[in-house]
């Protein structure tokens, strides 16, 4: 009995789930350390309406969401799709609000962290939306 390991909702191979997983795992740690910096103080200062302290719980949510989803990917491949979509919009919409705070008073630290996280976010987010190509009846890929 032949059985298809990835419908359409799913990821199109176990080797691009993983890549969207790990990821995640990068993102969601660096918010951890970038977190944990503007919390403890290290990084500190900047102008309203940027606010340290706010932007430090922000980057903790986020990156526990990025989290929860990059498990979600690993034990779930039917719902890791849609686990990987959702963290990872949540993740780009919080760090576009964030930018718009930085730019307008954060440090500059601050301002490259976000340019390089959120083009990596696009990525992310645009191979989990890549779908699974369908198979004919030889297994091989149709265009």
């Amino acid at each position: 009995m032949a059985t298809i390991k990835n419908s359409g909702r799913g990821f199109s191979s176990d080797r691009m789930r993983r890549a969207v997983a790990s990821l995640m795992l990068l993102e969601a740690l660096s918010l951890a350390v970038i977190s944990g910096l503007h919390l403890s103080g290290v990084i500190a200062g900047g102008a309203r309406p940027y606010n340290p302290g706010a932007a430090g719980i922000a980057e903790a949510v986020i990156g526990v969401v990025l989290l929860a989803g990059a498990v979600l990917v690993m034990r779930s491949p039917a719902r890791g799709r849609t686990a990987a979509v959702g963290a990872t919009g949540f993740a780009i919409v919080g760090f576009l609000v964030g930018l718009g705070f930085t730019v307008s008073g954060g440090q500059p630290a601050d301002v490259a962290y976000h340019a390089t996280v959120l083009p990596l976010l696009v990525v992310t987010l645009a191979l989990s939306l890549r779908k699974s190509r369908a198979r004919g009846l030889s297994g091989r890929a149709q265009a």
